[in-house]
C-alpha cells in the first residue's frame, strides 16, 4: 500500500484512492492535499510548481482546490537520494 508522507510531521499517512481537500495528517492534522505535499511541488522552481499549467497557491501548506494535484508518494527524501544516485552512476559510468 502506498503512503504519503507529511510534509510537516514527516509521518507516514496510508492512501486509499484520492486524497480530498479536507483529508488531513492523522498525527499533525495538516492540510494532505496542498501544494508541499504535491508531485509538481519544488521549491526551486517558477511559481513551485512543476505544472506550468497550474494556478498560482499562494499558501503552498494549506488545503487548495487545484486539479493537477498528485499525492507525493513514498519517502520524498530516499526517492530524491536515489534518483540522484542513480544519475550520478549512470553520468560516471564506463561503457
Amino acid at each position: 500500500m502506498e503512503s504519503l508522507i507529511c510534509f510537516q510531521c514527516q509521518k507516514s499517512n496510508p492512501l486509499s484512492g484520492n486524497v480530498g481537500r479536507k483529508d488531513e495528517c492523522f498525527s499533525c492534522h495538516a492540510d494532505l492535499h496542498s501544494c508541499k505535499n504535491c508531485h509538481f511541488y519544488d521549491s526551486k522552481v517558477y511559481n513551485e510548481c512543476k505544472e506550468p499549467a497550474a494556478d498560482v497557491v499562494k499558501d503552498k501548506e494549506k488545503s487548495n482546490f487545484c486539479d493537477f494535484y498528485r499525492p507525493q508518494t513514498g519517502s520524498a527524501l530516499g526517492d530524491k537520494a536515489a534518483v540522484l544516485k542513480a544519475a550520478a552512476e549512470a553520468l560516471f559510468r564506463k561503457t
